[in-house]
């Protein structure tokens, strides 16, 4: 399964952005899914990650600010982000387990907060 995100924007601090993550394979549902950020100079870090069957864990640091969910019938996973905030700044991705584990990385979609 590859992945293509997408819903990156400009942003002002305190607002909202929905990043989509859709597959371009077969047997998406069946994938936990998780959402990165890299911020230039870090590393990359895993905010969230929703299994198959919708159970959903946090990057303590986003918790109650980002929320992630997935539509099987609409093969599509998302990730609200809320309030946020200049440090957010980031190329966010989305991946399978696998394709993590072995560094396969799809474009990302950048998500800048500046006022």
């Amino acid at each position: 399964v590859q992945l293509v995100e997408s819903g990156g924007a400009l942003a002002k601090p305190g607002e909202s952005l929905r990043l989509s993550c859709a597959p371009s394979g077969n047997m998406f549902s069946l994938h936990a899914i998780g959402w990165y950020r890299q911020a230039p100079g870090e590393q990359r870090e895993l905010l969230a990650r929703i299994t198959g069957s919708g159970t959903t864990t946090y990057k303590d640091s986003v918790k109650g600010r980002f929320a992630i969910s997935r539509d099987n019938t609409d093969n599509t996973v998302y990730l609200q982000l809320n309030n946020l905030k200049p440090e957010d700044t980031a190329v966010y991705y989305c991946n399978t387990d696998l394709r993590a584990k072995r560094n396969l990385w799809g474009q990302g979609t950048q998500v800048t907060v500046s006022s």
